[in-house]
């Protein structure tokens, strides 16, 4: 047969028991040393299942997880963005003490406009001309 339980309504904490649920939705925050993430979850749960109860509990669970949802999962993220600028910052730094070596290898050109414009230059005079460090060994390839 169709009986119907009427609905009970949950029981008040009592004072130690408001005091300890509130404590642990703030130390929840611990929970992120283990899992990195996970602490928002155990305000969140604390307030779900005691939001009728208590509204000492309820308020300090929001509490809690409103403050790890700025300090910790925001900080995680404004840590993030921070350390992308540094890097990017720390990039450019390392590209500005570059400069000199990258004005080095832009010359290269140059260099071997004015060694060519020399090569020929003495060519022209009959003279034997063997660039700087492969003239040997070309010399030797067309030898055999």
């Amino acid at each position: 047969m169709n009986e119907q339980f009427p609905q009970s309504t949950p029981a008040p904490l009592t004072p130690q028991e408001e005091r300890q649920w509130a404590m642990l939705a703030h130390l929840g925050v611990l929970a992120n040393l283990f899992s990195g993430v996970l602490g928002p979850v155990v305000p969140l749960v604390i307030y779900f299942m005691y939001k009728d109860r208590s509204r000492y509990v309820a308020y300090q669970s929001l509490q809690g997880l409103i403050f790890q949802l700025i300090w910790w999962v925001g900080g995680g993220v404004l840590t993030g963005i921070v350390w992308a600028i540094t890097g990017t910052l720390s990039a450019v730094l390392i590209g500005l003490l570059c400069i000199p070596v990258a004005c080095v290898v832009s010359a290269m050109p140059l260099v071997a406009l004015v060694y060519g414009v020399y090569a020929g230059i003495q060519c022209n005079q009959g003279q034997d001309f063997k660039y700087w460090l492969i003239g040997d060994w070309f010399r030797g390839t067309l030898n055999g």
